[in-house]
């Protein structure tokens, strides 16, 4: 991922620039306030912000605001000023991160705000298939429309895709077309000119040409904004796009991959997504089958995860027992991938020995078999019982929104819609352990 840093790097905030580094970050510096804005609207590659507590986090966080432009801000300082974190944080702020820095902390941050978990990891026949598929197209230029249910890994088959292909030089850029509200997510895309709505006060650079000879990628495809579609398709079939505000067309050299968990052809049916852009994406079709088709992957991954979360909180080396193994390998896992991710990374936190047993291992409970007899479900409005669920499972992650919102199959935007209306109702809604920040 690319993250900017905005202050002196002379000191502790350079050590912390040098940790990042070495954890995969790219990295780019400023030194105050408007060069760091001058470089966010020149490169659209830029996912995290890194500020020294000696500006002004609340003036980066409104010119964020003003300008559309998505980059999440870590605000850094001396451990020892607790006020001033906080005063960060209802600054607008994502996160804090004291100096001196420590590397965990940092691996933890970048991988919580790019989204990139791990390498693709495959042993069932089910996923071979699927990689020798993508053996054989990953060097045509042409596009990818990959589905799968919430959960799969999509994004981290796109970024296999993109380093196999012809473009593996170029950068990687991805897009949550879920995530961002629809204005937010035009300028996000195309980029946009100065004066282009209150608040653009220089040009910005969007997405498709950030990702300029490399890959794009646009994941939950099936949520863009119908209107957003018709630039979308006729980007892809022009090979240019218009910045807002902008009075000429700009040529784009990007190769395009969309992700879905939703049925696309329905969706065009239902008249929310159009025919024409579902074929330009669907040049060749990938599904990644859930987590309970690929029944073999579930111990290399759970190793794989057991083995990561015990390096990232300076654990000592943890192992699963035969009880444990055994319970990974009944559990259903609705969540698929990212549900035994979020499992493993609980386990390895509440394992009290380097061997982790069965008790360790807090998986939702399988869906029980529908009985004719009447239920605790009867005589309730279908808004209770969906309140319920959501926030049972929220409770289950522990807060974590982005994994409640793949074992409920919905998008995040639409569960933070939910707890929105919640929370207006008065209805308490569990907040997000902060020990499970990176899951």
């Amino acid at each position: 991922m690319r993250v900017l840093i905005i202050g002196d790097l002379a000191g502790e905030l350079g050590n912390a620039a040098r940790i990042a580094i070495t954890r995969g970050a790219s990295l780019i510096q400023a030194d105050g306030i408007d060069a760091a804005l001058a470089r966010l609207r020149a490169d659209g590659r830029v996912d995290l912000v890194l500020c020294d507590l000696a500006h002004d986090i609340a003036a980066l966080a409104r010119a964020l605001t003003t300008e559309r432009i998505a980059a999440g801000i870590v605000a850094c300082g001396v451990d020892a000023d607790p006020a001033a974190a906080a005063r960060a944080i209802r600054d607008g702020a994502r996160e804090f991160l004291p100096l001196p820095p420590d590397p965990d902390l940092i691996a933890a941050i970048l991988l919580a705000a790019s989204g990139e978990s791990h390498l693709l990891i495959a042993r069932d026949p089910l996923m071979l298939d699927l990689l020798h598929q993508v053996e054989r197209i990953a060097t045509a230029d042409v596009s990818i429309l990959i589905g799968g249910e919430s959960g799969t890994g999509k994004e981290v088959l796109a970024r296999h895709i993109h380093r196999r292909s012809r473009r593996a030089g170029g950068p990687f850029v991805a897009l949550n077309c879920a995530a961002l509200p629809e204005a937010l997510l035009e300028s996000e895309l195309f980029g946009h000119e100065k004066g282009a709505f209150s608040g653009a006060l220089a040009r910005r650079i969007g997405k498709f040409e950030a990702a300029e000879g490399g890959t794009l990628l646009l994941d939950e495809i099936g949520e863009l904004d119908i209107h957003l579609q018709a630039k979308l398709l006729r980007a892809i079939q022009e090979r240019e796009i218009d910045r807002l505000g902008g009075t000429a067309p700009v040529r784009v050299d990007v190769r395009i991959l969309a992700a879905t968990n939703r049925d696309l052809p329905a969706e065009i049916t239902a008249g929310r997504f159009r025919e024409d852009l579902y074929f330009r994406l669907n040049v060749v079709a990938l599904r990644i089958p859930p987590q309970r088709e690929r029944p073999t992957d579930i111990v290399a991954l759970a190793t794989h995860f057991v083995a990561h979360f015990s390096t990232l909180n300076g654990l000592p080396p943890r192992h699963l027992s035969d009880t444990a193994i055994a319970r990974l390998r009944t559990h259903p896992w609705r969540g698929n991938v990212r549900e035994l991710e979020n499992t493993l990374h609980r386990a390895v936190l509440l394992a009290n020995t380097p061997l982790i047993d069965a008790d360790a291992i807090a998986t939702t409970p399988a869906a029980p078999t529908p009985t004719p007899t009447p239920t605790g479900l009867a005589g309730r409005s279908m808004a209770e019982v969906e309140r319920t669920l959501i926030l049972d499972t929220l409770g289950h992650t522990l807060g974590n929104r982005t994994h409640a919102a793949a074992i409920l199959g919905i998008s995040i935007r639409t569960l933070r819609n939910k707890l929105r209306d919640y929370t207006a109702q008065g209805i308490r809604v569990p907040a997000a352990d902060a020990t499970l920040t990176a899951a």
